[in-house]
């Protein structure tokens, strides 16, 4: 287990109580409930809570909501009046990847996988999941400063932390779409990039009532393509293996059983998909997934879990994990932890979490990783990471324990601007 270093909180912002003025106002807005299978590549818009309400502090909570405006509707101030819900149902595809292998029959396949730099994925995502642990660390996730808020402060999922965990590029061109895919574009799009027909496209986008397509549906015309084929089809099937591939582990959608055929336009040249910030995207989308599962009436959890779990591994290995000694560092550290399912109850994980110091966190999991992978300076960037449509803020500096420094005050949270985010996206 390699050594863990502890963190100091100088000190937290001061609390001002609201004035009787504020306490009288109840400004009220209308507000669209996002729904629980929608995907926001797509529509990034209704995703986010971005409320302009003004509130008391709720007991046991926020004094002042003047960052946390929307913690009224968040799973937490909902269990603490009294209300609850079940762990959420997890997205999760670990066993599908094994369901289509590059053995050595697909070797041209699997080298332009592996210059892509997302042949990591096909062999550290985790099979299982916790419900219990991962529910508990959702209902902690503060969507304002996209933190988990602990007794002892904040944590985050870091940049530093994807390219660690699964080492994929966290640096490169920003994936991003000027607009939603329409189903008509993207039965377009399979024609022109997977050599389907006009009818096949057709009715596959029909049964998925969305611009997307299964995954079995990619499994079955696609995994019996050989190095024997001809290069048109080998082609086909790096492209639909490739969007299996992210399906499956960075963009995991609640809808559980298919992919968004927007992400089909970034294999369309297969020699630039390297050059893409795939870690940022797979960032920004689990930000955006734990963001909409704050939300009380929301049951499941979307986003690559295998990253959310193995992160909690790595920062509370005392608490929650099972380390495979057989793990070597040159390695994703994904691979370092054997999943489990904790039995414990939902209720129980949360007091374990209540009763958390930060002595009992690995502020600095990866000492032993550097030599084989260095901490990329990218981590230290703060202000806003997409993935597509979705714009999130991204806040190093409310976790310095984390970078092996002493927590300062941090300043005021950023937030994308709501209303023009889909045209404002070149900007970040």
């Amino acid at each position: 287990m390699p050594p863990c270093t502890r963190g100091g909180y100088t000190s937290s912002a001061p609390r001002r109580r609201p004035t009787g003025s504020e306490r009288r106002r109840r400004v009220q807005l209308r507000e669209v409930e996002p729904a629980a299978d929608r995907d926001p590549v797509e529509h990034p818009q209704h995703d986010r809570d971005e409320t302009e309400e003004v509130f008391e502090g709720v007991p046991g909570g926020p004094i002042d909501r003047c960052i946390l405006r929307s913690f009224h509707k968040h799973i937490a101030a909902k269990i603490w009046l009294g209300e609850d819900r079940a762990p959420l149902k997890l997205v999760n595809h670990g066993a599908k990847l094994q369901l289509w292998e590059l053995d050595m029959e697909r070797s041209r396949i699997y080298e332009t996988v592996h210059r892509s730099g997302l042949a990591p994925l096909t062999s550290c995502s985790h099979r299982v999941a916790s419900r219990p642990m991962l529910s508990a660390f959702c209902e902690r996730w503060q969507p304002k400063t996209t933190t988990f808020h602990l007794p002892f402060g904040e944590m985050t999922i870091t940049l530093d932390d994807v390219a660690s965990i699964l080492h994929i590029p966290v640096t490169g061109s920003m994936i991003s779409f000027s607009q939603p895919l329409r189903v008509d574009d993207a039965n377009a799009l399979l024609v022109e990039l997977l050599g389907t027909t006009d009818v096949e496209a057709s009715r596959e986008t029909e049964q998925c009532r969305s611009p997307s397509v299964r995954l079995l549906w990619l499994r079955d015309h696609f995994s019996s393509i050989t190095d024997a084929s001809s290069d048109d089809d080998i082609e086909f099937a790096t492209r639909a293996f490739l969007l299996h591939l992210v399906g499956c582990t960075l963009f995991a959608d609640k809808s559980a059983t298919s992919v968004a055929v927007v992400y089909l336009e970034l294999f369309r040249d297969l020699s630039m998909v390297g050059s893409y910030a795939w870690g940022a995207a797979c960032l920004a989308y689990l930000y955006r997934q734990l963001t909409t599962a704050t939300r009380f009436k929301v049951r499941q959890l979307g986003g690559y879990l295998t990253l959310l779990q193995a992160w909690i591994y790595e920062h509370f290995p005392e608490m929650f994990s099972s380390p495979d000694l057989s793990y070597i560092e040159s390695r994703p550290r994904a691979l370092r932890w054997r999943p489990y399912v904790i039995p414990n109850s939902l209720q129980s994980v949360r007091e374990r979490l209540d009763r958390l110091q930060s002595s009992d966190v690995c502020w600095e999991p990866y000492v032993d990783h550097r030599a084989e992978h260095p901490f990329p300076d990218i981590a230290w960037f703060s202000g806003c990471i997409k993935c597509g449509l979705v714009v999130e803020p991204y806040h190093p500096e409310r976790v310095l324990r984390q970078f092996g420094y002493i927590q300062t005050i941090p300043p005021r949270p950023f937030a994308p601007p709501r209303p023009d985010r889909s045209m404002l996206l070149d900007q970040y």
